[in-house]
């Protein structure tokens, strides 16, 4: 029998590359946003009423609020996003016996430990935006016993706003850019973020009872500071003909003022991923060649 999915999140960095890439196995996908189900307004009647009329088999999230800085003042908003809408869908999940996979962040972490996070350390968001992730993080636990937490960091692609994104803008007007050398982790395609869920997912619906389920970290292979990313962004950037700039200079968090603090080490720890699902991410600069390629228009 042909198996269902519902995906929450259509027009988002990682909403976009689970629409552009191909799936593993065969499946009805309904995937939506917004303009089809506002997650602010709904109620649990409302989501109840949309997975009746989806049934879906399995239901993955890859929307949120990410606006880190901006949720420091819409903090309503955010944990609207981020904690009360992955509940109403975990509830609806339990309700139904559908498995659910969720995308969280580095930022549940106060960002303070001298190593890579493993799954089970204590979280300590430093943020309205990682203290809403976290809260939803919590809440699926409570709720469904049949789920999969992703965390993730330093997402990037040819979608929406990301980091080597403003990079390529800023290194197109700008001599010279100073960039932060404090903050360490691992830059990852929402490419490799859509691949990953695409295998949990095939596995999961072949047999859903006997998935390991859990919370996970996915991350690129590459750890380095945001001025070591601009970096090789710039590099491979301009091996591809575009403007660069003539230096980019490596500041302290504390001379780049934002309205969020960040966590000073983001690096996860990959090693349960790839152990209980066979899951490792492809080479960073692979990965930063193929958006370049993408954004820079190179065949």
């Amino acid at each position: 029998m042909r198996k269902s999915v519902l995906i929450f999140g259509r027009i988002g960095q990682v909403g976009e590359e689970l629409a552009g890439t191909p799936w593993p196995f065969r499946a009805d996908i309904t995937q939506i946003d917004k303009d089809d189900f506002d997650l602010v307004a709904e109620n649990a009647t409302g989501m109840e009423g949309l997975f009746a009329s989806t049934q879906p088999d399995l239901v993955i999230n890859a929307t949120a609020y990410t606006a880190v800085d901006k949720a420091e003042s819409e903090k309503d908003l955010a944990f609207a996003l981020n904690a009360r809408a992955p509940e109403l869908m975990a509830q609806a999940c339990a309700t139904n016996n559908t498995p659910f996979v969720h995308i969280s962040t580095d930022y549940v972490f106060a960002g303070d430990k001298d190593a890579p996070y493993v799954e089970d350390d204590p979280i300590g968001p430093v943020s309205v935006y990682g203290a809403s992730k976290a809260d939803g993080e919590a809440a699926i636990r409570a709720a469904l016993e049949r789920h999969i937490i992703l965390r993730t960091a330093w997402v990037y692609s040819a979608h929406g706003n990301n980091f080597v994104k403003s990079m390529l803008k800023l290194g197109a007007e700008r001599d010279k850019l100073t960039i932060v050398n404090d903050q360490t982790g691992c830059p990852t395609s929402a490419r490799e973020i859509a691949s990953a869920i695409k295998t949990i997912a095939g596995q999961i619906l072949v047999d859903p009872p006997s998935a390991p389920y859990g919370t996970y970290h996915y991350v690129g292979g590459q750890k380095m500071t945001w001025h070591g990313f601009a970096e090789a962004i710039f590099e491979a950037a301009g091996a591809r003909g575009a403007r660069t700039p003539a230096e980019v200079l490596p500041i302290p968090t504390s001379d780049y003022p934002t309205a969020a603090a960040r966590p000073a080490n983001s690096v996860l720890d990959t090693a349960k991923i790839r152990t209980n699902w066979g899951i490792s991410a492809p080479p960073q600069g692979q990965e930063l060649a193929a958006v370049l390629d993408r954004l820079l228009g190179v065949a």
